[in-house]
């Protein structure tokens, strides 16, 4: 079987090895084209996907538009049986039906819920308890085609984006292989997506690709547990941030990688009754000045443990206090 393999980030390296070291023959890499990095964008930079694929020998095509029809010609050139998508861009009708067996995706979330370009921060981000990876056909529409397989993995209270994404990526990769002997073997019976019960949930859950104005802490729009799961949702990228606004009216962005939950009946009710009389109240910020800063939320207290300020580095909440002046400091939204 001649497999053709699309993606592009890190998540994807781990499939195509997979593929690779396991003898399936691979015959070429589809990946977004280098991109400019650096001061003055002098330098180009490889996906993770094409650095991978040339250190083992594959070809590796980069089309600025799939309907071009040069790159068409070329991907038709290689005969492929199946290909294989893993964190690649939205695929024209011309390309994902041009194998005989089809083209399959991989997706870092339990189909049908968790549509979208992040779902595994969003599945984090909405506190929920467990996630996993499908494979799928694909259609005309994006993230709904037939269902073949899913795997699902726990999520822990204290797993935050990145550990998810480790776990996912390793269990995606077992998956890619199994999903590649059923087909080849025969063995698949494909599920549609509007035929399943999705998991006793009113609603599905999208998982849209997140900007500066999704990743922002909105405070007083969250309780203390919501905001600790937004928190570890965003971390370690691109990060959950807020404006951290000083007694003498400066103001500065902080992202936060990390926070512990001090659960309490009393804490966050003046919080919360302040920000229902105005959504962009400040909320204060609580500190010995030394070891800890928190912030009251209804629920309890939500303590600020690793942070960054705009333009530092990234650090414990005990280094930034040493050389911060937080009297009546707050957050604020903008």
């Amino acid at each position: 079987m001649r497999i053709i393999f699309m993606g592009t980030p890190e998540f994807a390296v781990e499939s195509l090895r997979k593929l690779v070291e396991n003898k399936y023959n691979v015959v070429a890499v589809v990946t977004m084209p280098d991109k400019p990095f650096g001061r003055h964008h002098e330098t180009l930079m490889a996906s993770p996907v094409k650095e991978y694929a040339l250190s083992v020998g594959i070809p590796v095509l980069q089309p600025e538009k799939l309907k071009d029809p040069v790159f068409l010609e070329e991907l038709r050139s290689y005969q492929a049986d199946l290909q294989i998508v893993v964190a690649f861009r939205m695929l024209p009708e011309v390309v994902w039906n041009m194998p005989r067996m089809g083209t399959f995706n991989l997706h870092a979330a339990l189909l049908p819920q968790y549509r979208g370009a992040a779902p595994i921060n969003w599945a984090v981000i909405n506190g929920e308890t467990e996630t996993g990876v499908t494979t799928f056909f694909l259609d005309h529409d994006i993230d709904t085609g037939r269902i073949i397989h899913r795997v699902a993995t726990p999520i822990a209270d204290t797993d935050t984006v990145g550990d998810v994404y480790d776990r996912l990526m390793y269990l995606g990769a077992d998956l890619v292989l199994q999903t590649v002997d059923d087909i080849s073997e025969g063995r698949v019976q494909a599920v549609e997506q509007s035929t399943m019960v999705v998991d006793g949930k009113e609603e599905l859950r999208p998982a849209p690709k997140l900007f500066k104005e999704n990743t922002e802490i909105r405070w007083s729009q969250h309780s203390m547990k919501s905001a600790y799961d937004f928190i570890r949702g965003l971390s370690p990228y691109p990060g959950a941030w807020t404006t951290l606004r000083t007694a003498d009216g400066r103001e500065t962005v902080m992202k936060i990688y990390f926070s512990e939950k001090l659960p309490t009946a009393e804490a966050g009710t003046e919080a919360a009754e302040t920000a229902s009389d105005n959504v962009s109240e400040a909320i204060p910020l609580l500190s010995d000045g030394r070891t800890y800063l928190q912030v009251a939320l209804p629920g309890g207290f939500l303590r600020v443990t690793d942070l960054q300020l705009a333009g530092k580095r990234r650090m414990k909440v005990a280094d930034f206090l040493r050389g911060a002046h937080l009297e009546s400091a707050t957050f604020v939204e903008n």
